[in-house]
């Protein structure tokens, strides 16, 4: 007896486990987020390493990515429920296609709430569709179970609005491609407050990839900053003040002017993360790594402008 009574717990508690223990941070009266490791997904952090924020817009609530995975999601709507027992979540907004930040509107569409991503989001979903089983294949199964890709409800351009019954949200696409095409800040006037995911890292060095641009992704954050937003949230890191945005754009200043000057003085591939001097954003975290891919994919792109 004693045992079947232990192995129903076994059981009740793998059913009803909370996975992600969310623990949300209060960001003004109506903005809640919550904090991702600053790391890549691991077993570990089970995926969860961007930043998720949800909005009482009045009558109902807006999250503002999805997170990594159904049960992510699923923890999070539980979290925004217990807070908000009478109000509806109307709508995700999904700042760019990245799996960490996608993957959990698999259980938001599950429960008829409307996705919503900028127009170019579906074409990189399906140019990149490898990248989605990178959590799938790190995470424990029950963790991943019922995590899908599902595409937006809802393509957006730059202005796009999303009303609440006491403030509004605006999509703002402020260049053409930052750190990925699909990237765009959602900004709430009322609160002083931006979301701009990828186009900002904190704690931990920034990703530039191939398809990454570094004068757009600059564009973007000095459009961004006229806007004098108390908080300026990035997808990765804790620090979300009015200049929350300065180490990754002064990063991408240092970038960009270190690869000019390489290209000038026909500095040879091999020696360029020597001669280009970025030692003074080497205390963020994964620093050598990604220093070397960003120097090495800005140089491979402004050398042929």
């Amino acid at each position: 007896m004693k045992k079947t009574i232990f192995t129903i717990l076994i059981i009740t508690t793998t059913l009803f486990a909370n996975f992600y223990n969310l623990k949300p941070i209060k960001i003004t009266k109506d903005i809640h987020c919550v904090i991702g490791a600053f790391a890549p997904p691991t077993k570990q952090n089970l995926g969860f390493v961007s930043n998720v924020c949800y909005v009482n817009m009045g009558k109902n609530i807006v999250v503002l990515d999805a997170g990594p995975t159904y049960n992510f999601a699923k923890e999070l709507y539980g979290v925004i429920k217990k807070e908000y027992p009478k109000k509806k979540i109307s709508y995700v907004i999904l700042s760019n296609f990245h799996d960490d930040r996608v993957l959990g509107a698999s259980f938001f569409k599950a429960q008829g709430v409307k996705i919503i991503g900028y127009k170019t989001i579906i074409k990189d979903m399906k140019k990149y569709k490898s990248k989605f089983d990178r959590i799938k294949k790190i995470i424990p199964k029950n963790v991943y179970a019922n995590t899908k890709l599902v595409k937006p409800d809802i393509l957006a351009d730059n202005g796009y609005k999303v009303k609440g019954s006491k403030k509004t949200l605006i999509i703002l696409k402020p260049s053409k491609i930052s750190e990925e095409s699909s990237d765009i800040a959602i900004y709430s006037k009322k609160d002083s407050f931006l979301f701009v995911g990828n186009m900002v890292f904190n704690n931990r060095m920034l990703n530039y990839r191939k398809e990454s641009s570094v004068n757009g992704w600059i564009k973007a954050l000095k459009k961004l900053a006229k806007l004098h937003a108390k908080y300026f949230f990035g997808g990765h890191g804790n620090i979300y003040g009015k200049y929350a945005y300065k180490t990754t754009l002064n990063y991408l200043e240092a970038l960009k002017k270190g690869v000019e000057k390489a290209i000038k003085e026909n500095i040879d591939d091999s020696e360029l993360v020597k001669n280009i001097n970025m030692k003074k954003f080497s205390h963020l975290k994964y620093f050598n790594k990604l220093n070397y891919n960003a120097i090495h994919n800005c140089y491979d792109q402004l050398q042929w402008q």
